[in-house]
């Protein structure tokens, strides 16, 4: 397994290997000394540099004697010298191009320009500006593929405006110019579509006829925006480049710190460990989400929600033992029948109660009617009352019933007392226990004979 480091190198080689060519510079760069530049590889001539002012100006009262530099190499050379009129403290990114396109070489992180004696190459107390200025509207914003208006004063022009876009230390690239309109207060420009994605450093430099950056340059932080838009960002979209950044060995700040290929490539095996990491919490989440998502697909439908039947019971349930008692708070309370009574006065009077027994298919039939099941639970407060003369329960067949516990139904007898307030009945028999009394209107048998 190849480790980090030559991953890093393949990356690096393979850059080397498309643009064909890379830059370096030949001297630290310093106020007011001769900047050196030299081209290794392949690449076709003819070079050309140009240089970035970056960040703010160190002079006193915020004044900036720097200018965008843009210099030819001599023919075909691979190579050129130019004094660089920039103070010591200051900072310059540098891109190197070829006849195939802008920033074919690489672009350089922000160098620092060291301190020197020599101060005649500027004027600490004058602030230059710009051949023309450039606008963009919305202003001082760049928004992730959020269109932006790239605009200028055509008095102010010569031939038509060219726009750069430079990634410190990454890609730069050619911003085309799209159909240029004019606009009530915003000149004449067009539309730009900015295919750089969010976070990334960017500087635009806007350039006529005379030369690239003879309209100035401004540095921005692309957003994303209040509503995000990642629609027009692809691989090939500018970004920050893997590996050491262009120009080889130069200093970074003022205390003369200079970029490093062992440090830059340190920075990128921490950059690869840490996808190498997060691309496995992703697999580890995405498996867990499947397993979860098949899981409850196979989960028995009987295991799910379903409606609850208190008629009938489950299929599933099984069927409880012959002998099975519910328990108390479960079982049904009988009907309870009220004490016996007399309601008679005459009977009550005389002190004679007289009970007669129904024929045997009225008494089975009353029977019937007024039959109830013994409960050995001792809630039950119904008594079981028997009377002489009475049918036993298991005389008359069919009067039993059967239920899911298999007790047997018994049946109670009945008295009926006949008023005798119209003479005595053909028969009396004391009543010997209390029993249930049911009244029925008198005979008057006496009368019938008296008139017969």
């Amino acid at each position: 397994m190849p480790r980090p480091s030559q991953f890093v190198f393949a990356v690096v080689l393979s850059a080397s290997l498309v643009s064909g060519y890379s830059f370096d510079f030949s001297n630290q760069p310093e106020q007011c000394a001769n900047l050196s530049l030299s081209i290794s590889g392949s690449g076709k001539p003819p070079y050309s540099v140009l240089i970035i002012p970056y960040g703010p100006t160190p002079l006193p009262n915020n004044v900036e004697v720097r200018t965008i530099v843009f210099r030819q190499f001599p023919g075909d050379d691979a190579s050129v010298s130019f004094q660089l009129k920039f103070p010591g403290s200051s900072q310059f990114v540098a891109v190197v191009s070829d006849s195939t396109g802008f920033g074919s070489g690489g672009t350089s992180v922000a160098a620092s320009v060291m301190n020197s004696s020599d101060t005649t190459c500027f004027n600490a107390s004058q602030t230059v500006s710009p051949d023309f200025p450039y606008n963009i509207n919305p202003p001082n914003q760049v928004v992730q593929c959020s269109a932006s208006r790239l605009w200028w004063d055509p008095s102010q022009v010569q031939g038509t405006p060219n726009f750069q876009g430079v990634i410190p230390g990454g890609e730069s690239f050619s911003i085309p110019v799209g159909t240029i309109t004019n606009a009530t207060d915003m000149g004449t420009g067009f539309q730009w579509m900015p295919t750089v994605r969010e976070g990334s450093t960017l500087l635009v430099v806007a350039g006529d006829d005379r030369g690239l950056g003879t309209g100035g340059s401004d540095l921005f932080t692309v957003s994303a925006g209040l509503y995000p838009n990642s629609s027009c960002i692809t691989n090939t979209s500018p970004s920050s480049t893997a590996g050491p950044p262009a120009g080889g060995s130069y200093p970074t700040n003022a205390s003369g710190g200079l970029t490093s290929t062992s440090s830059g490539s340190s920075n990128n095996t921490g950059a690869i460990v840490g996808a190498v990491i997060g691309g496995l919490a992703a697999i580890v989440i995405f498996a867990l989400v499947a397993f979860y998502i098949i899981r409850r697909k196979t989960v028995p439908r009987s295991q799910k929600e379903r409606p609850v039947n208190l008629l009938q019971g489950d299929p599933e349930d099984a069927e409880p033992p012959s002998n099975y008692l519910p328990p108390p708070y479960l079982r049904p309370d009988p009907y309870l029948v009220t004490e016996p009574t007399i309601s008679s006065a005459s009977a009550r009077e005389d002190g004679f109660r007289h009970s007669a027994l129904l024929s045997d298919s009225l008494t089975s039939s009353a029977w019937r009617q007024s039959g109830v099941t013994s409960f050995s639970d001792p809630r039950s407060a119904t008594p079981e009352l028997e009377a002489p003369g009475a049918l036993s329960p298991g005389s008359t067949a069919g009067l039993t019933s059967s239920r899911k516990s298999g007790m047997t139904r018994q049946l109670r007898a009945v008295n009926i007392i006949q008023h005798e307030d119209a003479g005595p009945s053909a028969s009396q028999e004391p009543m010997q226990t209390e029993t249930e009394t049911i009244e029925l209107p008198p005979a008057y048998t006496h009368i019938r004979k008296e008139e017969a």
